[in-house]
């Protein structure tokens, strides 16, 4: 009995420390989930996947366009001219935006991190945060401000292309129909002239009745037409991600600086982003 005693302490120390070394893990590993961004995180994903979604099919549908109006609208290269050179001018604005928003999420995700564990540490008083600090802060809840509005106004210019094709796509589909009881499919045409998209004078500028109908179950118009749908999405999901990280980094910003004055955090604030 005696010799078995030493056996069970050591063996019940052993236990003891086996649990508080997993025990130490454990609250390190939840010390360190807290002090994840979560908002700016998801904010950086989507911003990623709605920039990559704008941009790659973007330009996919605006070569495919220019193919379709070459083809089938603009016959006479100086008609187009101007079109191809806006075109190419799109194409470079989005070689633009995807490698600044490359960039910039990036930043953003980083800022996130620092803001996120100087406001857990402004809570629990271990350290005051800078005015520099702060300023830098504010600095990007301005930036990401403005981003948010340019990225409104893409996504409202991403849905003209859109509603052009898809009243193409209805008028085929009208012309095609069985219920339709048309005695002359050749009247009813499509005239991009009049989107201002090519010149009045560019030949032939419309295509009506049987030519229509081949443009319309083209491959050109098949893709660009569900391109550019994927493209105003990716705009949409771009924006909603500023939109996420702005309100997160405003209620950050908001945090610290009722801080930095000494006080007490108000029991109506939720947990820090």
């Amino acid at each position: 009995m005696d010799g078995t005693k030493p056996v069970m302490e050591s063996t019940a120390e052993e236990n003891l420390e086996e649990r508080e070394e997993s025990k130490g893990c454990f609250e390190c590993c939840i010390k360190c989930l807290g002090g994840v961004p979560y908002a700016s995180l998801v904010a950086t994903i989507l911003c990623f996947s709605g920039v990559a979604l704008f941009c790659g099919c973007g330009h996919v549908a605006l070569t495919g366009t220019l193919t379709m109006l070459e083809n089938h609208f603009s016959r006479i290269t100086s008609d187009h001219a101007t079109l191809t050179a806006v075109v190419q001018i799109m194409q470079y604005t989005i070689y633009g935006i995807a490698s600044f928003f490359a960039v910039y999420g990036i930043v953003l995700l980083a800022e996130g991190f620092y803001t996120t564990s100087a406001v857990k540490k402004e809570l629990q008083s271990e350290f005051k945060t800078t005015v520099c600090g702060r300023c830098i802060t504010a600095t990007f809840v301005f930036l990401t401000y403005i981003l948010g509005l340019a990225f409104l106004g893409i996504f409202g210019f991403s849905a003209i292309p859109v509603f052009l094709f898809y009243n193409m796509w209805t008028t085929c589909a009208a012309m095609k129909s069985p219920m339709a009881n048309i005695t002359d499919p050749d009247s009813i045409c499509v005239d991009v002239r009049q989107y201002g998209v090519i010149p009045w004078t560019a030949t032939p500028g419309k295509a009506c009745g049987s030519i229509l109908g081949d443009i319309c179950s083209s491959s050109e118009f098949y893709l660009s037409f569900h391109l550019y749908i994927v493209a105003c999405a990716g705009a949409g999901a771009t924006l909603i991600a500023l939109l996420i990280y702005m309100m997160a980094a405003t209620y950050n910003y908001a945090i610290l600086k009722f801080m930095s004055h000494g006080n007490r955090r108000p029991d109506k604030f939720s947990e820090p982003y």
